[in-house]
Formats: structure tokens, C-alpha cells, sequence
């Protein structure tokens, strides 16, 4: 226990060097790069939800820099193929002997961070393609797979506000991202300070933290990370509730007006799995109710299909979270906390 409890209080401190050298680009949006953080701590991927223009690839590219991974922004596009992001065979002429080979030109899908800009706008036989990367973390061309290099993340944009001409993602994929993280407008003096830094004669350059042998022997140590029956059933009574069909009574009037189908039991291992990784990234190597419920409105958000009378009255999917958590106890039935 003293071993890890020092390896939680490294990362800890190597959490705030990471900050201090995104600082020197990125102003403000602290929970948002610990949320990044967290996703790749969980060696999974996440969705951005934001207006264009508020520093969506920025931090991405940032982050990459500061943990020393090999990077690469994917623009999706309505005509785009499955091999421009995989990668194709190629036949190619040995100029001394003349004989032709073929031989694989990996796509962009092969690096560490891969930012998948408006991941929306792309049909869905790409976002197939991409779907396998996430969740196999392997790329099949042919009769042939080839193997990722860890870590991989994908960090996967959105434009919240625009539709026309997109390609809705399906629940399978939207499933796959751990957390779904809104990126909301600077304040006003986050803003001075933003056009200040950008608009000078030097833009400065942050510096690599850590590297990525070390994140993904992190990655190991995440799940190591002890939880209580108590947290796990809390975890559990969260998703539950969001489905209307459950038959504990536990589920909020919101989800039986708005929701047509709720969280799955990924939901439910999201939220243990990324309460670990902000337990570690605080210093703790233990986890508790806070960590589930602080995490929450960010694994179910993207998790919760709405019917057409949400829209009508207005619901979003955060205020359908928001009375889940009213709703749920953190204690079992029967028991009380210690």
C-alpha cells in the first residue's frame, strides 16, 4: 500500500507539471484536460462537444506534445474513405531487380493521439473503420490486421449546434467513448488573456512530461486502484436509473417522460473505471461516492437517447443526469454510510 500510495502521489505532481506546461498555451479549461487525462489513463477515447473556435484541437495537439505522443488530426469529410484513415496496400517496384511487392501505407489511424475532427460528418462505412481502431485497437485491410501501438486514444469532435450534412453517430460507436465532454465558452477574462498570448510576436512551446512507455504502464495501474462494494453498487444504481423499464422504482419521472433507451452496463463500468483514474490523478489511491457522482453527467450524457417530447419541453440530456443524481442514494437500502 505505501508503493502505491506513492505512485498516486507521483502522478499527482505529474499532473500538475502537465497543467503548467498546457498553461503556456491553453487558458483555463482545467476540468476539461483532466477529463482527456483521464480517458487516456483509462487507455480509452472521448468526445468533444463545442462551438468551433474555442480550442478543441488546440488542447488536443497540446496535450499530445506535452505527453510526448505521436499525433495526427484526421478532418472527416462527407467523402471520405475507410483507407484514407487506415491506410491501403500499394504495390511497389524494386528498382534494382524490377520486381513488383506489395507492401502497407499506414494511414493516419497509426499514432498515439489521433484527434478525429467533426467525427460526425463522415459516412458511416468510415466511421466503421474507425469504430474497429476503438475498440479492437486494430486496423484489418484485406485479409490482414495490423496492431496499434499503445497507448491510443481518440479524441473525436463535435459541433453541437450544426446538422446539416452530417451522419448521426450510432449508439454502438457513441457507446465506445468513455466520456462525453462539453467545452463551453471562456469567461470574458479568459478571453483577454487568450487574444494577449496569441496575438504576440512568440507563441511558446510547452515541453514533454512523461512519455508514452509510462503512460501505459499507468494504464496497468489504474485498474489496480481498490473500490468498495459500496462504490460499485452506486455505480450500478446510477445507469439503472436511467433506464425506464427498470423495476427497482428507483427511476426519476425525467427518464420515464424523456429517455427511449438509457445506459448500458458499459455505463456502469465507464464510471468505475474513470473514477480510479481522477482518484489517482488527485493523489488517492482510493475511490469514493464523490469520484462516481462528479464523473457521472460525463459517461451518461452521450449514453441517453431522448424521445421527441424532450425536445418539445426543452430537456437536454445533462438535466435528465442531474435528476438521477437527485434521485439516487449513495447508500444501499438498508444500510448506512460509515
Amino acid at each position: 500500500m505505501p508503493e502505491a500510495q506513492q505512485i498516486a502521489a507521483q502522478l499527482a505532481a505529474a499532473r500538475e507539471k502537465i497543467e503548467a506546461e498546457l498553461s503556456k498555451r491553453i487558458v483555463g479549461q482545467r476540468a476539461t484536460i483532466e477529463l482527456m487525462l483521464i480517458s487516456l489513463l483509462c487507455n480509452s477515447h472521448a468526445l468533444l462537444l463545442g462551438v468551433p473556435g474555442i480550442g478543441k484541437s488546440l488542447m488536443a495537439s497540446t496535450l499530445a506534445r506535452t505527453l510526448d505522443l505521436a499525433y495526427q488530426r484526421i478532418q472527416f469529410t462527407p467523402d471520405l474513405l475507410p483507407a484514407d484513415i487506415t491506410g491501403t496496400e500499394i504495390i511497389e517496384e524494386d528498382p534494382a531487380t524490377g520486381r513488383r511487392a506489395r507492401s502497407f501505407m499506414q494511414g493516419p489511424l497509426f499514432a498515439n493521439f489521433v484527434l478525429a475532427d467533426e467525427i460526425n460528418r463522415t459516412p458511416p462505412k468510415t466511421q466503421a473503420a474507425l469504430l474497429q481502431a476503438m475498440q479492437e485497437r486494430e486496423i484489418t485491410v484485406g485479409r490482414t490486421s495490423y496492431p496499434l501501438q499503445r497507448p491510443f486514444l481518440v479524441l473525436a469532435t463535435q459541433n453541437p449546434i450544426e446538422f446539416e450534412g452530417t451522419y448521426p453517430l450510432p449508439e454502438a460507436q457513441l457507446d465506445r467513448f468513455l466520456i462525453c465532454i462539453r467545452v463551453d465558452y471562456p469567461t470574458p477574462e479568459e478571453e483577454e488573456k487568450i487574444v494577449f498570448g496569441t496575438t504576440g510576436p512568440e507563441e511558446p512551446v510547452p515541453a514533454a512530461v512523461i512519455h508514452a512507455k509510462e503512460i501505459v504502464e499507468l494504464q496497468g495501474f489504474v485498474r489496480a486502484v481498490p473500490v468498495s462494494s459500496d462504490v460499485i453498487a452506486y455505480a450500478v444504481r446510477l445507469a439503472g436509473a436511467t433506464r425506464a423499464e427498470a423495476t427497482n422504482g428507483a427511476t426519476p419521472d425525467a427518464v420515464k417522460d424523456y429517455v427511449t433507451c438509457g445506459a448500458s452496463p458499459r455505463a456502469s463500468q465507464s464510471l468505475i473505471l474513470a473514477a480510479k483514474a481522477r482518484a489517482l490523478l488527485a493523489g488517492r489511491f482510493h475511490v469514493d461516492f464523490a469520484d462516481v457522482s462528479a464523473l457521472a453527467p460525463h459517461v451518461l450524457r452521450h449514453r441517453l437517447i431522448l424521445n421527441y417530447r424532450s425536445r418539445a419541453d426543452k430537456v437536454s440530456a445533462d438535466d435528465v443526469v442531474r435528476a438521477v443524481l437527485e434521485k439516487t442514494p449513495q447508500e444501499r437500502a438498508g444500510s448506512k454510510l460509515a
